[in-house]
């Protein structure tokens, strides 16, 4: 879903990587930046991905009725976007967050009888991020707002906002831990109130448990020179706006990629990145723009299937890892 998306981003990425900068001036205690400075950040200020599915089965109804079982012969998205830090202050951060996707699927027998068997879709997302950093218990704290707008090649469509809250619980070379709750603004989320976790281990053999809930768990380990692979689940999402009969409507479905990841160091501050796997789509729906995700007209269910993406990334920010 959007709205898992939308909580994740702000919550625990654009914080967490946000307090590098507020550390340079030392406005937060020093042993959070092991926590920060990741070799491989979780948000890449310059980032461009391509996504390939196998063809896979799928059920759907139409206005409650059920259509005839069809196949998705391709499903193919290709992804870009960009953080751009404005005003970086003792302890508040202005930054804007860009980002665009490309969609592109092909059925075997078009889903209505006026839709075409090839779809290509584009969506845009652009987010203005304040970031301010206090102290709340002894301990460091996070407070966001984030306003939004997204929208299709065609028009602007909706507008949102987000306020959380959060606090670094532990920060050692070992363990690192964040709570915190955000607040969404938005008139098609499902729920108003989301919970912010992030979790770190580091075991002596040099295994990681990374979890950032609802985006992902995942356990990890550097291998190679200048290498790291990781095994576990990510949720992701795809959207977009379609128009038909003067009415705008947008599609949503929520994707959770379980296998494995492999990311690469190719020089400087360049990261490359192969993920494979099994992706699983619990639902997608299709709904009037002014209804919620509940009140749908179109639902599919979709069968597993195989998928792999390619993507590389750049991080002027991050720490290159020495050879």
């Amino acid at each position: 879903m959007k709205t898992l998306r939308r909580a994740l981003l702000p919550l625990a990425i654009f914080p967490l990587k946000n307090i590098a900068y507020a550390q340079k001036r030392d406005s937060i205690p020093l042993k959070v930046r092991a926590f920060i400075a990741d070799k491989f950040p979780q948000n890449r200020d310059l980032y461009i991905d391509f996504s390939q599915t196998a063809p896979f089965q799928f059920s759907s109804k139409l206005d409650g009725k059920d259509l005839p079982e069809n196949k998705m012969k391709s499903f193919q998205q290709l992804k870009a976007g960009t953080n751009i830090y404005f005003v970086k202050k003792r302890n508040w951060l202005l930054s804007t967050s860009l980002n665009y996707r490309f969609t592109s699927f092909n059925t075997q027998e078009p889903i209505t009888a006026e839709a075409n068997q090839k779809n290509n879709f584009h969506y845009h997302s652009e987010a203005v991020n304040f970031n301010y950093f206090s102290k709340l218990f002894n301990k460091t704290a996070i407070y966001t707002a984030t306003a939004s707008v997204d929208g299709s090649d065609q028009h602007f469509e909706r507008i949102r906002g987000m306020v959380t809250a959060s606090v670094v619980l532990k920060a050692t070379p070992k363990v690192k831990m964040v709570v915190g709750l955000a607040g969404l603004i938005d008139p098609s989320s499902q729920v108003p109130i989301l919970p912010i976790f992030t979790y770190e281990n580091k075991f002596n053999n040099g295994w990681v448990l990374d979890i950032l809930l609802p985006k992902k768990l995942l356990v990890r380990k550097d291998i190679f020179a200048n290498g790291r692979i990781s095994l576990g689940t990510e949720m992701d999402n795809t959207s977009f706006y379609l128009y038909k009969n003067n009415r705008t409507y947008e599609f949503r479905q929520l994707e959770i990629n379980s296998g494995a990841i492999y990311e690469h160091h190719l020089g400087g501050n360049f990261i490359g990145a192969l993920k494979t796997g099994i992706r699983a789509v619990p639902r997608a729906r299709v709904f009037d723009k002014e209804e919620s995700f509940k009140d749908y007209i179109f639902e599919a269910s979709y069968k597993p299937s195989f998928y792999f993406n390619v993507g590389v990334s750049y991080n002027p920010f991050g720490k290159p890892r020495a050879k």
